[in-house]
């Protein structure tokens, strides 16, 4: 049961076309970083290192806050802290962009994050507490097809306006990288007003007090994990990554054992294992992870391969992005009535045509790699696109279907933060292994080397998707 300011909350189209822009911003500006990396080298003289914090301090500090930022929009209001989150997103986009150098840039992309995550938690808890039925149902294919289209969107963004440099005449050459965190500010002024009328207030009947030893330790985990396998490789892999490692184990068991008491008490902890025992969503999240690891390396190499590779401009470079991000929003509108028919099977078809679409692309980086354009692309991302369209808007569907209204918030956190965790562990590990190997390897092999890893994340992905619930709700 859940309290309103209304005894009826009804989340009407203007109300969802906010709150998706909501869920769009934070995913966009996750990738729309990928292709302004060699001009913020350039103009800050940033090194490795520093690149990588670019990406990994935001990554981060989302992916840390996330179940915390659904936990006090249960307590404090949805549409409050959907406010709030996406004020200090404009504000921190603006921080972003106007950084005088690279640690302030750092800095400011850590506290966009952390912004990213009073805003997003609050999007799926709005859709679960103030839609039912069919409503729902649509409402989450939308929402799982604006998370990949923002995905796949942000380097083609990121490229027209790294290219364009709109802002030449005020800040010369630096106006590229800047104009891809500027532009949000607009954005978030318009979403700001919009949620302010449309969005309608929802909170948990019974909000919980603030797990602070669970949120503490939630932290820990990720970023002993998470934290070295992003910075470990730029910095030459000093005493304090392997340390870290090390620690991770022992933070993720701390985190359960806490939780498991905190659950028998009769407390309500941070990520409650009860919520954990339900079967669509253990199952979902178990898709949701490898899918992720697989699509946050791969726009992370690819942008790399195309810039640094085969010397494509920024434009060229996010444009090459075009046809999976078309080929999955004709996937996303097709999937609702596919899902009717064929339910989770659905997801498993999906997985085939991605994995057959990334088997087309390192043939073809294989074949023609000297004289490959985005034009040559064109075939291996359509397909992978249209695969990966069948199955990220479903996995959202499959993971929330039986999370009761009262814990939406808690829900869509602990799949928002695998989702962003494992895109986060993708940049790290993919991109790392990629940039291993090409000083030896060279680019072209390096690509390869990559796709066929990510074609193992998918085939695992597309197992997992045959121990799904066969009907989706």
């Amino acid at each position: 049961m859940v309290r309103h300011d209304h005894p009826a909350p009804v989340l009407g189209a203007l109300g969802l076309f906010t709150v998706l822009l909501g869920a769009a911003l934070p995913l966009i500006d996750f990738f729309i970083v990928n292709v302004a990396l060699p001009t913020i080298d350039h103009d800050l003289a940033a090194g490795p290192a520093l690149l990588e914090l670019v990406v990994a301090g935001y990554g981060l500090s989302y992916a840390v806050l996330l179940v915390l930022g659904g936990r006090l929009g249960d307590m404090a209001g949805r549409r409050r802290l959907f406010l709030t989150g996406i004020a200090a997103f404009g504000l921190t986009s603006l921080a972003c962009g106007l950084a005088p150098n690279a640690w302030s840039l750092v800095g400011a992309r850590v506290a966009q994050g952390a912004a990213a995550a009073l805003m997003l938690p609050q999007v799926l808890a709005t859709i679960q507490a103030a839609t039912s039925g069919h409503r729902r149902a649509r409402a989450m294919s939308l929402y799982g097809a604006t998370a990949g289209l923002s995905m796949v969107a942000g380097q083609i963004l990121g490229g027209a306006l790294v290219a364009a440099a709109p802002l030449s005449s005020v800040f010369g050459e630096s106006a590229g990288w800047r104009s891809v965190f500027l532009v949000n500010v607009p954005v978030a002024a318009a979403g700001l007003v919009l949620a302010a009328r449309a969005v309608p207030e929802t909170r948990s009947e019974r909000p919980a007090p603030v797990d602070v030893p669970g949120t503490l330790l939630l932290a820990a985990s990720l970023v002993t994990l998470l934290g070295p396998l992003t910075e470990g490789r730029a910095a030459g892999w000093p005493l304090w990554t392997w340390v870290s490692l090390a620690l991770f184990p022992f933070a993720a068991a701390a985190f359960y054992r806490v939780e498991r008491r905190a659950d028998r008490r009769g407390l309500i902890p941070l990520v409650p294992p009860t919520l954990l025992r339900l079967d669509s969503l253990r199952r979902g999240l178990a898709l949701v992870a490898p899918f992720s690891v697989g699509f946050g390396g791969f726009m992370f190499v690819i942008a790399v391969a195309l810039q640094q590779g085969l010397k494509l401009g920024p434009a060229a470079s996010g444009l090459s992005m075009a046809p999976m991000a078309v080929a999955f929003f004709a996937a996303s509108l097709a999937g609702p009535r596919l899902v009717r028919r064929h339910g989770s099977r659905v997801v498993t078809a999906g997985g085939l045509i991605q994995a057959a679409g990334v088997v087309v692309l390192a043939l073809t980086v294989w074949r023609g790699w000297s004289g490959l354009g985005a034009a040559g692309l064109v075939p291996g991302m359509a397909v992978a696109g249209f695969g990966q369209g069948l199955q990220l808007p479903v996995l959202f569907r499959i993971v929330l279907s039986d999370v009761p209204p009262e814990r939406a918030g808690v829900g869509g956190g602990v799949m928002t933060t695998t989702q962003q965790a494992s895109l986060t562990l993708g940049v790290a590990t993919l991109g790392s292994l990629f940039l291993a190997l090409v000083p030896g390897s060279g680019m072209r092999d390096a690509l390869i080397v990559t796709l066929l890893v990510q074609l193992a994340a998918v085939a695992l992905t597309t197992l997992l998707s045959l121990r799904l619930p066969r009907t989706v709700a």
